[in-house]
């Protein structure tokens, strides 16, 4: 198996793991739901809840499960897709971007099972804020999409200039041209 491939897989595979096993804790031990565990104070803290919609809590009415579960399908698709085109991960540049495309693709799988296996929706128990401001409950999988999104823009952003500084430095390099030598097309010393 290429390192890349390796590089994918087990991220994606981890992300899915560590995914559902919180979740699977999360519903044991986080009961009753909306009721807050305090971690560390009142920012961070544990509470179960479930999203039966997409991200922020947006809901499409009672089919939300099956509309947002086929977007996940086409989500898991396109990142595979820009995977396969990535190729071996031979620079640094690579791995960060198949690392990036791993950890999307993960979380993306991770919610996803989240839909087919409860009608309830995706789990969420992450609770972030400072008293009544609070952020949108969460889990490991939307974590990893959202990681993998940065760490994709930020390296597709860095080839970018690379490729943009080669092309630069090509095209100030002036060629250097000895004398007598004779540029193609040109005519020779004898016309």
């Amino acid at each position: 198996m290429r390192s890349s491939a390796r590089l994918f897989w087990g991220t994606a595979a981890t992300v899915i793991a560590i995914d559902l096993v919180t979740k699977l804790l999360a519903e044991q031990y986080l009961l009753p739901r909306y009721v807050p565990h305090r971690i560390i104070g009142d920012f961070v803290r544990f509470t179960l809840a479930y999203n039966p919609g997409a991200a922020f809590s947006m809901s499409l009415g009672p089919y939300s499960r099956y509309i947002f579960g086929s977007f996940a399908v086409i989500a898991l698709v396109v990142l595979w897709r820009l995977y396969k085109l990535s190729g071996p991960a031979q620079r640094s540049g690579d791995q960060l971007r198949i690392l990036a495309l791993g950890l999307a693709w993960g979380g993306a799988a991770g919610n996803l099972l989240d839909r087919v296996r409860s009608p309830l929706g995706v789990v969420d128990f992450i609770d972030v804020g400072m008293s009544a401001w609070r952020f949108w409950t969460f889990n490991v999988a939307d974590s990893a999409v959202t990681v993998g999104a940065i760490l994709l823009a930020w390296s597709l952003s860095r080839e970018e200039r690379q490729e943009r500084h080669a092309r630069d430095v090509a095209a100030h390099a002036a060629p250097v041209v000895a004398e007598g030598d004779v540029t193609p097309g040109a005519p020779g010393p004898e016309a």
